[in-house]
């Protein structure tokens, strides 16, 4: 059979019906035999466009010919030489958006399932418990200090750790994994499969300090001139919330999707009472935006028993969630107001949310994103009844870090000013990336940014440079 006339395989998962009355995972991943299957529609191009997609550079086309081989193991392997998160970016990245939307195959068809072959290959290492450690090269004598715990900073720890670098990872949550652990819900991304990255990294010899929160415990300065680090990363992302300003967001019943996720996935109320932070159960659940986050927090609610509405002020096709998610948010139940736009929060005597009230909107001319602009229709207000409303418009840096190193310059929106080719900050010796540099943007964004750090620091540190004492 022609590899075009192979269609794509597709993923088995649980039945809607099913998964929305649990948090385990929806995607059960591929079987032996799919996988060898979906590998074989490779074209094995001699110039693989894929490659270019991908923000950190894996080897794409000899992955997937190991799959195809059976050579499960060497595949995984492969996919580690660049990404150290392969279990979790076969799950949460957005291939249809990078690799796979430059496949070749795709131009006539469904391109290869490149994200789900990575997943794979990762479950099926970690499965077997066939982990193998490469061989790290000598120490060189130089200490480099990671900030935060999320996809940058773990990827800079696990390429400058090959490297012969030590490596120290801090993390202000006492759970690794950044908004891997405390954003992305448990059906999405199961935590076991975030501590078995971060265990690797371990393995690899990455030290991690937790409950460390830098601006605070230590400052960058103070890591770098009293505890002998030579340079720093920092990848703190983006955990501030944005809110949308309008009058009724202090009711009791408004929470920013931040809270809500973090209550449910790090502290794990979803499992109360085997843990002991009770769940946030409502009836009737407003969730505001369109973004993965307004999805994940949607889903969440339903399985906690919500009636669960996404109110969002675009047009579907404008909503920036992954397909996949707004599908499997329909399909359990999730009901989408779009084009419409909140305009007050109503309290009772308690001060508890009971309604919100809206409007309605019609798309004007394209805004600076491209997108066409959302505009309010005259008179068209209307009541919704609700007891939660959730905000998930997006977050934006902790200012913590620059209040205390003044001489990191910043953007007008807090996120840190670096050079893109290096990742260097205004400061010598610290390299940042992630959110704190982007804004709220991808997993696989982030990590490709800290591959770039990671090069760069690597190059400052085989300088033999020091940093200097200057500074506050």
């Amino acid at each position: 059979m022609a590899k075009e006339k192979i269609p794509r395989q597709v993923m088995p998962e649980q039945a809607p019906e099913d998964r929305a009355r649990n948090f385990e995972e929806v995607p059960y991943g591929y079987t032996e035999e799919l996988a060898i299957l979906e590998a074989s529609r490779c074209l094995k191009c001699k110039k693989p466009r894929c490659v270019e997609g991908c923000p950190v550079k894996v080897d794409i086309p000899a992955f997937i010919a190991l799959v195809e081989q059976g050579k499960f193991i060497e595949a995984a392997l492969k996919v580690k030489e660049q990404n150290a998160l392969p279990a979790v970016c076969g799950r949460v990245c957005p291939q249809e958006e990078q690799c796979e939307k430059l496949c070749v195959l795709g131009v006539k068809d469904e391109p290869v399932a490149i994200g789900r072959l990575e997943r794979f290959a990762a479950d099926y290492e970690r499965n077997s418990g066939h982990i193998k450690i490469p061989k790290i090269p000598a120490r060189t004598g130089k200490r480099a200090a990671v900030v935060g715990a999320g996809p940058a900073g773990l990827t800079v720890a696990g390429d400058l750790i090959r490297l012969g670098h030590e490596v120290t990872v801090f993390e202000a949550l006492q759970e690794s994994g950044g908004v891997l652990t405390y954003g992305i819900p448990e059906f999405r991304l199961p935590k076991a499969v975030v501590q078995a990255e971060v265990g690797y990294l371990k393995k690899l010899g990455v030290k991690f300090v937790m409950d460390f929160v830098v601006g605070r415990n230590s400052t960058i300065r103070e890591l770098l001139n009293e505890d002998g680090f030579d340079a720093v990363f920092i990848g703190s992302g983006a955990g501030l919330p944005s809110f949308m300003g309008i009058p009724g967001e202090n009711l009791v019943g408004v929470y920013s999707a931040n809270e809500y996720l973090t209550r449910s996935n790090l502290m794990k109320a979803y499992l109360f009472p085997k843990y002991d932070t009770p769940p946030i159960k409502r009836e009737r659940v407003a969730v505001i935006g369109g973004g993965n986050v307004a999805m994940d927090s949607a889903r969440t609610a339903l399985r906690l028993g919500a009636d669960v509405t996404i109110v969002y002020r675009r047009a579907r096709e404008q909503m920036p969630a992954r397909i996949e998610e707004i599908h499997h948010a329909e399909e359990e139940g999730v009901r989408m107001k779009l084009l419409n736009s909140p305009v007050r929060i109503i309290g009772d005597e308690c001060h508890r949310v009971v309604a919100m009230e809206c409007i309605k909107m019609k798309l004007g001319e394209p805004d600076e994103s491209g997108r066409r602009r959302p505009v309010p229709i005259e008179g068209s207000q209307f009541t919704m009844e609700l007891d939660t409303v959730i905000v998930a418009i997006g977050n934006k840096p902790n200012p913590l870090i620059p209040q205390t190193m003044p001489e990191l310059k910043t953007t007008k929106w807090g996120t840190i000013v670096v050079d893109e080719n290096t990742m260097q900050t205004s400061v010598p010796g610290v390299y940042a990336g992630g959110d704190i540099v982007s804004g709220a943007a991808t997993v696989i964004l982030a990590m490709g940014q800290g591959r770039i750090a990671a090069a760069a620091i690597n190059e400052y540190l085989t300088r033999n440079k020091k940093i200097g004492d200057k500074g506050g």
